[in-house]
C-alpha cells in the first residue's frame, strides 16, 4: 500500500468516528411529540427484599415487584395540586404539592439551548422529567399524596446560608409524615429526607424511595454532528459505572447492579446530570422500568433504602442528597470525596462526563485546558494554546511526516513517468516505485505513521471539548458568543475548509488521478460536515492547521531547497 492510500485510509476511518454518534442518533425512530394531557406517573415501588437487614447479593436474582401499573394515572396539574417556587443565588425550584415532588428546575447561571433570555431548565414538563420519592408502608406518604405547603421564606436572601422548604402530609393512622427540601447558597446539591412521627401505638417499618422520572428523547440543543449519552447510570464499588439505554429499559433487558451496600443512581445527559446520593454503608436496592401509557414513552429509575424504625410516640428522620446540576469536572470531583474531607462520599461521580472510550487520556487534556483557562480567562483562548501545546508535544512526529511528504513530492515527477511507463505490468511499477524511494531514502509510511500515533490524541481532545460544560455559553471573540454550539456564520468552517486547500496543494500529488480528485474533495466534505460542530471543536482545527501549514511549508521550503542546491551541483 502506497502512502497515498494510507493517508486516505486514516483520514476516512477518524472521519467515520466522528461521525459515528451522529449515525446511530439518528437512525432511532422518531417520537412523536408530547401532548399536553399525556403527561404519566410511575407507580409507587417496592423493593424485592427487606432492605433493613438484607446483605447485598454478590449477583442479584430478585427482580424488583412493582406496583401493577394497569393505567397511568394523569398528573395532577399546578391548577389542581399547587405549586410553590423556591429560588436560590443559583437555582429556581418548583415544587408540586401532589407527591412534594421537584416538578421544574432552572440553574441561573445557564441559559436554554434556544432562546438565550431564559435559564437552562433540567427538570421540566416537556420531557416529563421530575424527580420523585416517597415511603413505602401502609398509609404512608408518597409521590401520589398532596402534602400541604408550611409557611416560611421561598427565597434566600440576606446572609443567609440554607432555605428549607417543609411539606406535611395529612395524618393517617396516627402517622404523621414530612418532607423537607434544603437549599444551600451556591450550590446544586439538594437535601431531600422524610421525617416521620408516630403518635400510634405500634412501631412503624417503612423503606424510602428516590427515583426520576423521564421521557425517552434526547435534550433539545444538541449539534447534529454529535451525540452524547441520555439515559439513567448506576455506579456501586463493585461493578462501577454502569450506563442504562431507554430501548434495554423498554424491553425490559437493562442490565445493572440492583442491590449493594454503596453507590448512586442518576439520569445523564450532555453537560447536566441528576443524581440520587445515599451514603455508603447502608443496604439499597435500585430499579429501572417503563411507565405505562401516555403518548410519549417515559421510564422511572431510582433507588429505595430503609428507614429507622419509628416505635410508639418517636420521630425519625432519614434524609439524602440530590445533584441536581451542570457536570463541572471540580465539582464533581468535590462530591466524590469522603466527608472528612469536605465531600458526600459519592465515589466515581466525575465518571457521568462523558469523555468517550479515550477517558484516560481526555481527563488530563481537559485538566491543561482547565489550568490554561485559569491564566487566560477565556474557554477561547484555552483552546488556542492547549492546540498550540498539542502542536509542540508532537512537533518531532510532524516533522518527520512533514519531511516525509516534502521528498514525496520532490519525486512525484519520477513516479508518475514510471506509472506510465509500466502502466500495463504492475509488477513492474512496484519493483521500480520501491527502487526509487530506496534511492532517494524515502519511507512511504513515513508520512503516516506519525500522524497515526496523534490520532489517538485528536479523537481524546474531540471529545474533551464534546464534554466540557464549561464551554457552554462560553464566548470567545466577536461572533463566536458560545464555543458549544455551531458558528452562527460558518466563518470558522469556511477558514477551516481553506487551511485544508492550502495542505493539499503543500502535499505531493499522488500518482493515481482517482486518489488526487478524493484529496482534492477531503477539504469540502470536511468543511461542511464542520458547519454543524461546535465553534470549539472547529477553532481546535483551524488553529491545528494553521500551525501545520506553517510547520509544513518550511520543511518542504527547505528540502525542495536543498533538492535545486544538489542538482545544480550536479550539472
Amino acid at each position: 500500500m502506497d502512502n497515498r492510500r494510507l493517508l486516505l485510509l486514516l483520514i476516512f476511518s477518524f472521519s467515520l468516528v466522528m461521525l459515528w454518534d451522529a449515525w446511530l442518533k439518528y437512525s432511532q425512530p422518531k417520537v412523536a411529540a408530547p401532548a399536553a394531557s399525556a403527561a404519566t406517573e410511575a407507580p409507587a415501588p417496592k423493593p424485592s427484599v427487606d432492605l433493613q437487614t438484607a446483605a447485598p447479593a454478590a449477583k442479584p436474582s430478585v427482580s424488583l415487584q412493582t406496583a401493577p401499573p394497569a393505567t397511568a394515572a394523569a398528573l395532577a396539574t399546578p391548577d389542581k395540586a399547587g405549586t410553590v417556587t423556591i429560588t436560590t443565588d443559583v437555582l429556581i425550584a418548583e415544587i408540586s404539592r401532589q407527591g412534594g415532588d421537584l416538578i421544574r428546575l432552572q440553574f441561573k447561571d445557564y441559559k436554554d439551548s434556544h432562546d438565550k433570555d431564559k435559564p437552562f431548565a433540567l427538570f421540566e414538563a416537556k420531557h416529563q422529567y421530575l424527580a420523585q420519592s416517597g415511603l413505602i408502608g401502609d398509609g404512608l406518604a408518597n409521590h401520589k399524596t398532596v402534602f400541604s405547603v408550611v409557611d416560611g421564606p421561598r427565597e434566600l436572601s440576606g446572609d443567609a446560608k440554607t432555605l428549607e422548604l417543609r411539606l406535611e402530609a395529612p395524618p393517617v393512622n396516627g402517622v404523621r409524615v414530612a418532607k423537607i427540601y434544603t437549599f444551600k447558597r451556591g450550590s446544586h446539591l439538594i437535601e431531600l429526607a422524610h421525617e416521620i412521627t408516630n403518635e400510634s401505638d405500634k412501631e412503624v417499618a417503612a423503606h424510602a424511595y428516590y427515583q426520576f422520572q423521564r421521557d425517552t428523547k434526547a435534550p433539545e440543543g444538541e449539534s447534529s454532528m454529535v451525540s452524547t449519552f441520555t439515559g439513567p447510570a448506576v455506579y456501586t464499588d463493585r461493578d462501577k459505572y454502569q450506563k442504562v439505554t431507554f430501548a434495554d429499559i423498554e424491553k425490559g433487558n437493562a442490565k445493572f447492579a440492583t442491590r449493594a451496600d454503596d453507590g448512586w443512581l442518576a439520569m445523564v445527559q450532555h453537560y447536566f446530570v441528576s443524581a440520587w446520593l445515599p451514603e455508603p454503608g447502608a443496604p439499597r436496592e435500585f430499579y429501572m422500568r417503563k411507565v405505562e401509557g401516555g403518548a410519549n414513552p417515559a421510564v422511572a429509575a431510582g433507588v429505595i433504602q430503609a428507614v429507622p424504625a419509628a416505635g410508639p410516640g418517636s420521630t425519625v428522620r432519614t434524609a439524602i442528597p440530590l445533584y441536581a446540576g451542570p457536570q463541572v469536572q471540580a465539582v464533581l470531583d468535590q462530591l466524590a470525596k469522603p466527608k472528612a474531607e469536605g465531600g458526600i462520599g459519592a465515589q466515581g461521580l466525575p465518571l457521568v462526563v462523558d469523555y468517550g472510550w479515550l477517558t484516560i487520556i481526555a481527563a488530563p487534556i481537559f485538566w491543561c485546558l482547565e489550568a490554561l483557562y485559569g491564566l487566560v480567562g477565556n474557554w477561547g483562548w484555552a483552546i488556542v494554546l492547549l492546540t498550540v501545546a498539542i502542536k509542540l508535544l508532537f512537533f518531532p512526529l510532524s516533522a518527520a511526516s512533514y519531511k516525509s511528504m516534502a521528498k514525496m513530492r520532490t519525486v512525484t515527477p519520477r513516479l508518475m513517468a514510471i506509472k506510465e511507463r509500466y502502466a500495463d505490468d504492475r509488477q513492474k511499477l512496484n519493483q521500480e516505485m520501491m527502487a526509487l524511494y530506496k534511492r532517494e531514502k524515502i519511507n512511504p509510511l513515513g508520512g503516516c505513521l506519525p500522524i497515526a500515533v496523534q490520532i489517538p490524541v485528536f479523537i481524546a481532545l474531540y471529545w474533551a471539548l464534546l464534554g466540557a460544560v464549561e464551554i457552554r455559553d462560553a464566548p470567545w471573540i466577536l461572533w463566536i458568543t458560545d464555543l458549544s454550539a455551531q458558528d452562527p456564520y460558518y466563518i470558522l468552517p469556511l477558514i477551516m475548509m481553506g487551511t485544508m486547500l492550502i495542505q493539499t496543494k503543500l502535499n505531493p500529488t499522488p500518482p493515481d488521478p482517482i486518489q488526487a480528485k478524493v484529496m482534492m474533495m477531503m477539504p469540502f466534505i470536511f468543511g461542511v460536515m464542520f458547519f454543524f460542530f461546535p465553534a470549539g471543536l472547529v477553532l481546535y482545527w483551524v488553529v491545528n492547521n494553521i500551525l501545520s501549514i506553517a510547520q509544513q511549508w518550511q520543511i518542504t521550503r527547505m528540502i525542495e531547497g536543498g533538492t535545486k542546491v544538489a542538482k545544480e551541483t550536479k550539472s
